[in-house]
């Protein structure tokens, strides 16, 4: 018998959730096949079997919190499947037809049983789609997270595309001292467990807001000059770089050229020291499926805006795709956030600790600007916001901090001789 133990996951990650398993009780498993699916509280992670046999027994099931090292199930190297067990034993006291019945549907349940990736499997279950029922273009036939997503269920019965429509089920939890019945009585509920990133970004949040003296100070940008240079060198940027001249580029270059100004903005709190840090791995917050993530460019001081727009697109991508790893999400120094992609004018962005600084992009919006005394014009204006440690960060810092970044943006060309 060989045991199944949880592996080292990444430095600093002791403990996950089990989200899924893969194979089950008497199925064959193969050395360097996925078992299951782990949720930290960054990324999932498939991990594969380190023997062959049949999977005899799970000590743990899904939904499960399990540690570093702790066995979860076991694996028998010298077994045979469920479905290869003398018929005499299995089938004893059953009719010729009843075995040869079950022998089929055994051998149909194990050929349907379609390859899929893990975030693919989570989506289906989550809508109830059957993933026999998705087609894939892959060659290799494995489902895929975007196959669940454009599933229509037009080639299914119509009561198994109901089944398939309709929102899933959950079970209701143990009743507490008093159930959500009680609190609205006669309304209908609904209990969602929270998965564990969505767990995980709640306790820093809450985390940040009890152990930083956070602040926030704001202004506002003319983006007029940013969106000229953008309108006037957009087709020329994709032909040379195969991507497109987005605003980010723009903050990532005032931002880093502000760090430098002000490099407290740049630092981290350890302890009774403040750690300096001499680099700048700018994090982009965004917006996935399973929650906000903080992908970071590395050595953003080092990139012109070909090589931010490039980084931020794929990692954009692989988060919308679950596809980022441990090492896209760490170390950080410095974060920026938009809200305005989704129309948000004004708000206060929370820390993303143990970082002391974050910046808040938001809407660019027509206003009524004064010119001089006598004239006034509509601008595309954006509300900016810092949010800071004031631990260690004075408010002079973090105003001048600011105005900078607004005065690099007003005058972009500026940027360039910044590196």
């Amino acid at each position: 018998m060989a045991e199944i133990k949880v592996p080292e996951l990444a430095e600093s990650i002791t403990e996950g959730t089990i989200a899924q398993w893969l194979k089950q009780p008497g199925d064959a498993v193969e050395k360097g096949e996925y078992l299951l699916e782990v949720e930290t509280d960054k990324v999932n992670v498939e991990l594969t079997a380190e023997f062959s046999g049949v999977l005899k027994e799970l000590h743990k099931e899904s939904g499960d919190t399990v540690q570093v090292g702790e066995t979860i199930g076991v694996i028998d190297e010298s077994g045979e499947t469920s479905s290869s067990q003398p018929e005499e034993v299995k089938q004893e006291g059953k009719a010729p037809e009843a075995v040869q019945q079950n022998e089929a549907e055994g051998k149909d349940e194990k050929k349907q049983r379609p390859i899929a990736s893990p975030s693919a499997r989570k989506l289906a279950r989550e809508r109830g789609i059957d993933l026999q029922q998705v087609q894939t273009v892959d060659p290799l036939g494995r489902v895929r997270k975007q196959d669940v997503e454009s599933f229509t269920g037009q080639n299914i019965p119509n009561q198994q595309q109901q089944a398939a429509t309709a929102p899933p089920k959950t079970t209701a939890a143990p009743k507490p001292v008093a159930s959500a019945q009680e609190d609205v009585p006669g309304k209908p509920v609904e209990r969602i467990k929270m998965s564990r990133r969505r767990q995980t970004i709640a306790n820093r949040l809450v985390e940040v807001q009890q152990t930083a003296a956070m602040l926030t100070t704001f202004n506002e940008v003319d983006m007029s000059a940013v969106m000229e240079v953008r309108k006037r060198r957009k087709d020329k940027f994709y032909e040379q770089h195969d991507v497109r001249l987005g605003f980010m580029s723009f903050f990532t270059k005032a931002v880093v050229a502000a760090l430098k100004q002000f490099p407290l903005l740049n630092a981290e709190i350890q302890g009774n020291e403040i750690l300096m840090k001499k680099f700048y791995d700018i994090g982009i917050a965004v917006s996935a499926p399973e929650g906000l993530v903080v992908p970071v460019v590395r050595d953003a001081d080092r990139l012109n805006f070909a090589g931010i727009e490039g980084e931020i697109l794929n990692l954009a991508k692989k988060a919308r795709d679950n596809k980022l790893s441990l090492s896209d999400l760490q170390g950080g120094t410095f974060t920026i956030t938009n809200g305005g992609v989704f129309g948000s004018l004004l708000s206060t962005p929370i820390l993303n600790g143990p970082q002391v600084g974050i910046l808040g992009m938001h809407k660019i919006q027509l206003r009524p600007v004064a010119i001089d005394e006598e004239r006034m014009e509509n601008r595309p204006m954006m509300y900016i916001a810092l949010s800071y440690d004031h631990r260690i960060v004075d408010g002079k810092e973090a105003v001048s901090f600011l105005a900078t970044v607004k005065e690099l943006l007003e005058d972009p060309e500026s940027l360039l001789l910044e590196g």
